[in-house]
Formats: C-alpha cells, structure tokens, sequence
C-alpha cells in the first residue's frame, strides 16, 4: 500500500476545518435573521447545522493532529448576500456546502487505496454532506415540485 502525502493531506483536511468553522458562524448568523410564522422550526433547523459543522470542525482537526500536525485557527470564506430570506440563505448554504464537498472528495482521491482511516472518514463525510444538499435541494422547491432545486432559478 502507497503512503500519503501527508502535507497535501494536512492541508486539505485543514482547508475542511476552516470550511467547516465558516459553516458554524454562518448557520449561527442566519439563524438569528429568520422572521415570521415558521421561525421556530427554522431558526432550529440552521442551529442544528452549526452544530454539525462544529462536529465535522471537530473531526477533521482530531485527523490532523492524528497526523501530527498542527490545526488552523484560520476560518473559512463567509459568504453574505445580505438577502436574508430564507431562499437565498439556502442557496448560500447549497453554494459553500459544494465547497465543503469539493475538499472531501479531494480528500478521498488523496488517500484512497492508501488509508483506510482516512478514506473512510472522507466516505462518510461525502455521504453527509451529500445528504445534507439533498435535503437543502429539498426545501428550494415549491410544494408540489418533484424536479431537483437548479441552481440560479428563483426559488
């Protein structure tokens, strides 16, 4: 079995730690934006996914000091439309979670075949956030529609 090139590895998994420090700050700043009759179950929904992207944070910094190295303190791009209803706050969070899967996806092709550890993580990191989009893709939609959310149509 191939060793990994542990710096490239290292950094990915460091550019998934900030990705996912931004999700917590920005699913807790849009959490406090959302107004009206369906705040509650929403403004829940938002904190619970601050609470995920603080465990993914979590996750991917005890992997990288597995590896030996040292996590960033950086955080990631914080994207702001300042367009707060609750459309646009799920399309901004369908865009930076593609982000978030881009890097594990990386992450998978840098250590397949070469840690299992490592491949599974980013398996089932892949699987989460895939999940996660679905779910976002979901909530795009008009009632009634069954066709994916497509990205830059009004939702």
């Amino acid at each position: 079995m191939a060793e990994i090139d542990r710096d490239k590895v290292v950094s990915l998994l460091n550019r998934i730690l900030e990705q996912e420090l931004a999700g917590v700050v920005r699913y807790t700043h849009y959490s406090f934006l959302v107004f009206g009759y369906s705040r509650i179950p929403i403004v829940s929904w938002l904190r619970e996914q601050a609470n995920e992207s603080l465990l993914h944070a979590q996750q991917a910094g005890e992997m990288i000091t597995l590896l030996g190295a040292y996590p960033s303190l950086e955080i990631g791009p914080l994207l702001d439309s300042h367009q707060h209803d609750i459309a646009a706050v799920l399309r901004e969070s369908l865009e930076s979670e593609a982000k978030a899967l881009d890097c594990y996806k990386e992450l998978l092709a840098a250590v397949e075949g070469r840690s299992v550890m490592l491949e599974e993580y980013a398996r089932q990191m892949i699987y989460a956030e895939e999940v996660h989009a679905g779910e976002v893709d979901k909530m795009l939609r008009k009632p009634g529609e069954v066709a994916a959310f497509k990205p830059g149509a009004p939702a």
